[in-house]
C-alpha cells in the first residue's frame, strides 16, 4: 500500500500555482522584449548615468560658442528633476550627496539663468560650502572651472603632452592606462597645456570656501609609505616644466596628441562611444586650431545628437549606448525563455550581431601584436576598442541561433579572446595586462579607475563562452577557472567589477564554474550557494548597494531589485538548487512584475568605474528576470549575466 506525504501533498498545489505564476510572468516578459526589437535586429535600453552627462555638455557647448536656448532648458529641466530636497545631487538614486556632481549641476544651471537666491539653488550652494567648495571636487570638475577663469590652473595637477613620447615599456606611457582613462587623458593633456579662459558671464563666489586648495577631503586611495609624497614631487617637477616647457617639444607634443586623437574617432563622430573622451576631444582639437566647420569637429559635435534623450523630463545625454550589449543579452533571455534558435526575431538579431563583428585592430594589439583581431564591441560604432566581455555574450547567444555565418565569426571572437588573456589567466574587459598601478597614483588621475586589470566577472563570461563552445578542457580555461577560484573572497562571494556588486560577481561565476565542470558540492560552489542564501532579504529578493564599493557594510545588502534577484536565482539554479530561497525569489519577480510586462527598477545596478561612476541599464530589469524565470521552468543552467 502507498502512503502520501501530508506536508507533500498540501505543498504540491502551491507548487504548481507558483509555476503557472511563472509561466505566465515569463510569457509576458518575453512578449514585452519581443516588442521592444528594432526592425535592423537590435535592442537598446537607455543607459542612465548622473547630471554631469548634461552639465558638461552644455559647459561643451558654452566654450565653443554654441549652446542654444532649446538646448540649455531641456538639459535644465532634467537636472532640476534630479536634484534631492538636501539641494543635492548623487551619482546614484539614493546614493550619497556628490560634491563634483552638485557643483556641475549648479553652474549649469546658472547657465540656463536659475538665480543663486533661488531656494533649489541657495541648498545647493550651501551644501557645496559645508563639502569644502570647490576645492573639494575632482580634478575633472576643476578643469571645467579653471577653462572658464572659476580656478586656476596653478592650482591642477599636471600630466604633460610630451608623455605621449613615452616608450610602451615606461612606466607612465598613454598604454599604461586603461582605454578610456588614455583616450580621455591625451586631450585633457592638450587643454592642460594650452590653458584657455573663457569667463563665464557670472561668477561662483557663492560655492568658495576661503583657503581652499583644490585637495579632496578623505583619502581617495591607499598606497605604500613614501608614494603620495613621490607624486607629489613628480607633481612640483611637472610644475616647474609647465612653466618653462621646451617650445619645440611641446609644439611636437601637441601635435602628435592632435593626430593621435584624430585617428581614433569613430564613424558616429564619437571617440570610444563614451563622452568623456569625446567632449575633451573636441575641446582639445578646437584649442588645437580646429574650428567648428571642420569635418572632425562637425561629425563629432554631430554625433552628440544621437546619444541625446528628449522627452517630457527634458533633455539628457546618455554617456554611452550599449545595443551589441543589450542584444546579445536579449538573445540570451529568449532562448532561456524558449522562443527557438529559428524564430525570426532572433535571425534578424544574429544578422545583425554578425555584421558588426570588429574585424581591424586596435589599441589592444599594443600588447598582443600578432594576434589577428576578432570580437565585438559595445556600441554601435565602436572599432579600436572591442572587449572580451561583449565577445563572450555575443559568441553565447550567437551559439543559439542557426545562422550559417555564425560559425566563423564565434571562432575568430573564440581566437581574439583566448589571445587576450592576462598573464595571470584571468581576463580584462578591453586590455590585457593593463596592471600597473603607477597609473592611480597620480594627482592628475582621482576620476576612478584608469587601469583594465582582470575580473572575476569578465573573466567568467569568457570561461562560460569558451565552455559553450567545447572547450572547457582548454589550457585557457583551466587557467581562468584557478584564477576565479582564487579569486573568491573569504565570504563565499565574488567582487563585481562591471556590475554591483557581490550578487552580479557571485551571479556570473558560478553559472560559469559548472559549465567548466567544478561540481555543485564542491566547496567553493557551496559557500556560493550560502552566501547568497544568507544575503536573500525578508521580502525574496536580492539587491546590494553601490556603496559596497567603498563600504564593506554594504556588500551583499540593499532595496531587491529586478536584475539582482534574477543574478541571484542564475547562480543557484546553475548550483541544482531548487529549494525555498529560489521559490522565494522567483515568487518575488512574478510578484513585482508591471502589467505590461517589465519591471521597474529606479536604483542603478550597472558599474562604470567602482566608487566613482554608475549605470543603470534600462533594459536589465527585463532581460535577467526573463532569463532566470526561463531557467527555473525549463532547467537551463547555461548563461550568465
Amino acid at each position: 500500500m502507498t502512503t502520501t506525504d501530508p506536508v507533500e501533498e498540501a505543498a504540491a498545489p502551491a507548487e504548481a500555482a507558483g509555476r503557472t505564476a511563472a509561466q505566465a510572468a515569463l510569457a509576458s516578459a518575453r512578449d514585452h522584449l519581443l516588442g521592444l526589437q528594432s526592425p535592423e535586429g537590435w535592442w537598446k535600453g537607455e543607459l542612465q548615468t548622473n547630471v554631469t552627462m548634461d552639465a558638461e555638455d552644455l559647459l561643451l557647448r558654452q566654450f565653443l560658442g554654441v549652446r542654444t536656448d532649446e538646448e540649455t532648458l531641456g538639459a535644465a529641466r532634467w537636472i532640476r528633476s534630479q536634484q534631492r530636497e538636501d539641494g543635492t545631487w548623487a551619482n546614484f538614486h539614493g546614493g550619497p550627496p556628490e560634491p563634483s556632481t552638485t557643483v556641475e549641476a549648479y553652474v549649469a544651471l546658472r547657465l540656463a539663468g536659475d538665480s543663486p537666491g533661488e531656494p533649489h539653488m541657495l541648498r545647493a550652494a550651501a551644501y557645496v560650502r559645508g563639502a569644502g567648495g570647490i576645492g573639494a571636487t575632482r580634478v575633472f570638475t576643476r578643469f571645467w572651472l579653471a577653462m572658464f577663469g572659476e580656478w586656476s590652473w596653478d592650482e591642477l595637477p599636471v600630466l604633460p603632452p610630451e608623455m605621449m613620447y613615452l616608450p610602451r615599456w615606461f612606466p607612465l606611457n598613454v598604454y599604461d592606462f586603461a582605454c578610456w582613462a588614455r583616450q580621455t587623458i591625451v586631450p585633457l593633456t592638450v587643454v592642460a597645456a594650452l590653458r584657455p579662459v573663457r569667463a563665464l558671464p557670472f561668477d561662483l563666489a557663492e560655492l568658495r570656501v576661503p583657503d581652499a586648495r583644490g585637495r579632496r577631503r578623505g583619502p581617495r586611495r591607499v598606497g605604500l609609505p613614501g608614494w603620495a609624497g613621490a607624486f607629489g614631487a613628480l607633481d612640483r617637477v611637472l610644475h616647474g616644466y609647465e612653466r618653462h616647457p621646451v617650445r619645440g617639444l611641446r609644439r611636437a607634443a601637441l601635435r602628435r596628441a592632435g593626430e593621435w586623437i584624430i585617428a581614433r574617432q569613430e564613424a558616429d563622430g564619437s571617440w570610444g562611444g563614451i563622452q568623456p573622451p569625446w567632449v575633451y576631444s573636441l575641446l582639445a582639437l578646437h584649442l588645437l586650431g580646429y574650428d567648428l566647420a571642420h569635418p572632425v569637429m562637425r561629425r563629432g559635435l554631430a554625433g552628440l545628437d544621437g546619444f541625446t534623450i528628449r522627452d517630457g523630463k527634458g533633455r539628457r545625454l546618455e554617456a554611452c549606448q550599449s545595443p551589441l550589449w543589450d542584444t546579445v543579452l536579449a538573445m540570451i533571455a529568449l532562448s532561456d525563455a524558449g522562443v527557438p534558435a529559428g524564430h525570426p526575431a532572433l535571425e534578424r538579431a544574429a544578422g545583425w550581431v554578425l555584421g558588426e563583428e570588429v574585424r581591424g585592430p586596435g589599441d589592444w594589439s599594443v600588447r598582443r601584436p600578432g594576434l589577428p583581431p576578432g570580437g565585438w564591441a559595445f556600441e554601435f560604432q565602436n572599432d579600436v576598442y572591442p572587449d572580451t566581455d561583449d565577445t563572450a555574450e555575443a559568441i553565447l547567444a550567437l551559439g543559439r541561433v542557426r545562422d550559417p555565418l555564425a560559425g566563423p565569426a564565434i571562432e575568430r571572437g573564440l581566437r581574439w579572446m583566448a589571445g587576450m588573456a592576462s598573464e595571470d589567466g584571468g581576463f580584462a574587459a578591453f586590455d590585457a595586462d593593463n596592471v600597473r598601478a603607477l597609473c592611480r597614483r597620480l594627482p592628475f588621475c582621482d576620476f576612478g579607475e584608469v587601469i583594465d586589470p582582470p575580473s572575476a566577472d569578465v573573466t567568467a563570461h569568457v570561461v562560460e563562452a569558451m565552455c559553450a563552445q567545447g572547450l572547457a578542457d582548454s589550457t585557457t580555461v583551466k587557467r581562468a577557472v584557478v584564477w576565479l577560484l582564487k579569486a573568491q573572497e573569504p565570504d563565499g562571494s565574488w567582487f563585481g567589477r562591471w556590475g554591483a556588486n557581490h550578487v552580479y560577481g557571485t551571479g556570473g561565476v558560478v553559472p560559469a564554474l559548472i559549465a567548466a565542470g567544478v561540481r555543485p558540492e564542491k566547496p567553493a560552489i557551496r559557500q556560493a550557494v550560502s552566501w547568497l542564501e544568507r544575503r536573500q532579504r525578508d521580502d525574496g529578493g536580492w539587491g546590494e548597494d553601490l556603496r559596497s564599493y567603498r563600504d564593506p557594510t554594504w556588500i551583499g545588502r540593499g532595496v531587491s531589485t529586478p536584475s539582482q534577484t534574477a543574478w541571484a536565482l542564475l547562480a543557484l539554479l546553475a548550483a541544482g538548487e531548487r529549494g525555498p530561497a529560489v521559490d522565494r525569489g522567483v515568487a518575488w519577480l512574478v510578484e513585482h512584475q508591471r502589467p505590461d510586462g517589465t519591471w521597474d527598477e529606479d536604483h542603478f545596478t550597472g558599474t562604470g568605474f567602482p566608487g566613482d561612476f554608475y549605470i543603470n541599464y534600462h533594459l536589465y530589469r527585463l532581460v535577467f528576470p526573463l532569463s532566470a524565470l526561463g531557467r527555473y521552468l525549463g532547467g537551463r543552467e547555461g548563461g550568465t549575466p
